[in-house]
């Protein structure tokens, strides 16, 4: 009896050191890739204004890892699993609307990050929930209950609140707002092409990040030529300096892991934990900011993250109670319509 109890116990600290090593794993990746994004977008170190460059080449590493991962798991298919990474394109032609949006995503985001500050990065793009209400209404045409679009107004008096306080500390950028409110709608259709789009590389998410990425370095191509990058990096003073290298192919890298690890930590807790981390990641991220940058804050910015955080956390757990709502219908009325076919079918036989 004792040794059971010590062979559960043990299991469940086990289970417990595994789900916080993910955690840990999610929170780095992701506060560290924002802080490296900015260093490589706004840095007056660096003074590199390419934000395309940046953003295609993190595409190409991406690309470039899971090639790597797709030949390591030939070598070695007893540690890693991988799918193959072979071209369609046929395929990559169905995936090009997700790729358009996501390529719109990414570049969104960095150009936001650009202009605003870490602190302000989660509000400047905290209407993707917002936009995925919208959305998902016009397009799947599913609609929302009155509780979720209540916490939607909490979210948007937050984000308003924070503009307005952003712009009081003297910090705002107007051109960086727009920006987050466009990588926030992009979010949103980035979500709902991904769950239409997915079927195409059957249900393999490694595969669609491939094809992603891939169409994205390519559509980068001609932008990056558009708007004179090509010539910016070229003249780049720092293009030789092995330093600067290292940070972009880190990013990279990073950008590649931090699809791993979400689906590692949704694997591990559940949909719900992964939402509630993320904010919570998201009200850490803040205050390593304001700490890193020795920013000092006004109480009612504070008031607007923590407004922010807050209609997120709650519509998270009123999504969550009303899909179980909405599945517990469902399957009540399965069973009713089951047992009305055996009855019926037991009038007939008699």
């Amino acid at each position: 009896m004792v040794r059971y109890r010590s062979i559960k116990m043990e299991s469940f600290f086990v289970k417990s050191l595994r789900i916080a090593a993910v955690v840990s794993a999610y929170w780095f990746i992701s506060i560290t890739m924002v802080f490296l994004n900015k260093y490589l977008l706004s840095s007056k170190d660096l003074k590199l204004d390419a934000p395309l460059f940046v953003t295609w080449y993190q595409c190409v590493v991406t690309v470039a890892g899971c090639v790597l991962l797709s030949l390591v798991s030939k070598l070695l298919p007893q540690y890693i699993s991988f799918p193959d990474c072979k071209i369609d394109l046929a395929i990559a032609k169905q995936i090009l609307p997700l790729s358009i949006v996501f390529a719109c995503m990414i570049i969104f985001n960095n150009l936001c990050l650009k202009y605003v500050g870490v602190a302000f990065y989660y509000v400047g793009r905290s209407l993707s929930t917002i936009f995925n209400v919208l959305l998902t209404y016009i397009i799947l045409g599913e609609k929302t209950t009155l509780r979720a679009l209540l916490c939607c107004g909490t979210i948007i008096g937050g984000f308003f609140l924070g503009v307005d306080q952003e712009g009081a500390s003297g910090s705002l950028s107007l051109i960086g707002v727009l920006f987050g409110v466009a990588a926030s709608a992009c979010v949103a259709l980035n979500a709902i092409y991904m769950k239409k789009t997915l079927p195409y590389v059957d249900n393999n998410v490694w595969t669609l990040t491939l094809y992603n990425n891939l169409n994205a370095s390519i559509l980068f191509i001609p932008l990056m030529l558009a708007f004179g990058e090509v010539e910016t990096i070229i003249s780049f003073p720092k293009i030789g300096n092995g330093y600067f290298w290292l940070v972009m192919t880190i990013t990279g890298l990073f950008g590649l892991a931090i699809g791993y690890v979400t689906g590692l930590q949704i694997q591990i807790t559940s949909p719900l934990t992964h939402n509630i981390s993320g904010t919570a990641k998201a009200c850490a991220q803040t205050i390593i900011a304001c700490l890193y940058y020795h920013d000092v804050k006004a109480v009612l910015w504070w008031m607007s993250n923590m407004v922010v955080l807050a209609g997120s956390f709650a519509y998270t757990l009123v999504r969550r109670a009303d899909m179980k709502s909405k599945h517990e219908e469902e399957v009540k009325e399965k069973a009713v319509a089951e047992e009305e076919a055996g009855t019926k079918l037991l009038e007939e036989k008699s």
